[in-house]
């Protein structure tokens, strides 16, 4: 398994970069990929159990939110569209002076050989992409 992790800050409140992270598809126009909310999660569409399409043209990863802890810390799991045994990815946020840190971290277990130092650079472009769209989208 290969794990790797992303630590910035983000200028914006810890409540406004915790929603775009946990409603991934209001980062739409931010990436250069389309995220679509594929099932509800429970009580609120974001909610645990939300399941999204990241991809483009209705091809791609569908994620799933396993954990929500409001304004602290969200994780996800890929269920489908990858070639992955397990992929993880857990977000946590924190006050910081500036704004909000974000440490991204994400573990994946490929299903095919893939040397570990090219899934660790793939995993961190993924992690600085997504930390992309919401630095746009929380301006």
């Amino acid at each position: 398994m290969v794990s790797t992790t992303v630590d910035t800050v983000l200028p914006a409140p810890r409540e406004v970069v915790y929603k775009l992270f946990s409603e991934r598809d209001s980062l739409n126009g931010n990436l250069p990929i389309q995220v679509k909310l594929k099932k509800p999660g429970a009580g609120i569409p974001s909610g645990v159990g939300a399941q999204y399409v990241l991809g483009v043209a209705g091809l791609g990863i569908t994620e799933e939110t396993t954990e929500l802890v409001p304004n602290e810390r969200m994780v996800y799991r890929v269920i489908a569209g990858a070639p992955v045994k397990r992929h993880v990815g857990t977000i946590v946020f924190s006050d910081a002076p500036g704004g909000t840190r974000v440490v991204y971290t994400m573990e994946s277990e490929p299903s095919l050989p893939v040397p570990g130092k090219v899934l660790e650079i793939g995993l961190q472009g993924l992690i600085k992409t997504l930390i992309g769209g919401v630095r746009k989208a929380a301006k």
